[in-house]
């Protein structure tokens, strides 16, 4: 696959990525089938291929980087870019396969001994010097 070619190997894929290859194929033929339900329904294509956008929302989930910073990688808005990663973690979330949980899903748990939120785009209040 196209994908795989812009990395020496599936190792250094795991290690930029965060999943293995195996699990990254298996993700796309669950999104390919979502985004063939999105566009049965209607409205705009989107730019980035499939393959992209989930790797974009890994690298995301992997590194935190700003959507803005993303955006730029990509070519996109940061509004895309958003639009995407909320997209890929709704069908993901929603899927039996893997152990993805949505925000509220999350917090209805009983098993929450570790909870991360993302504060990547929180404004920080700074403290006034008098």
């Amino acid at each position: 696959m196209k994908i795989l070619d812009k990395y020496k190997d599936e190792n250094e894929f795991y290690s930029l990525v965060g999943v293995k290859w195996k699990t990254f194929q298996e993700l796309v033929i669950i999104l390919k089938k979502a985004e063939k339900e999105r566009e049965k329904r209607g409205g705009p294509k989107n730019k980035l291929s499939i393959e992209k956008r989930l790797i974009m929302t890994l690298e995301y989930w992997k590194e935190y980087s700003s959507y803005r910073v993303l955006a730029k990688r990509y070519g996109v808005t940061h509004v895309t870019c958003i639009y995407n990663v909320f997209w890929i973690e709704k069908i993901l979330s929603k899927n039996t396969n893997f152990k993805i949980l949505a925000k509220k899903e999350l917090l209805k748990s009983k098993n929450n001994d570790l909870i991360a939120i993302d504060a990547t785009e929180t404004p920080v209040r700074k403290i006034k010097k008098k």
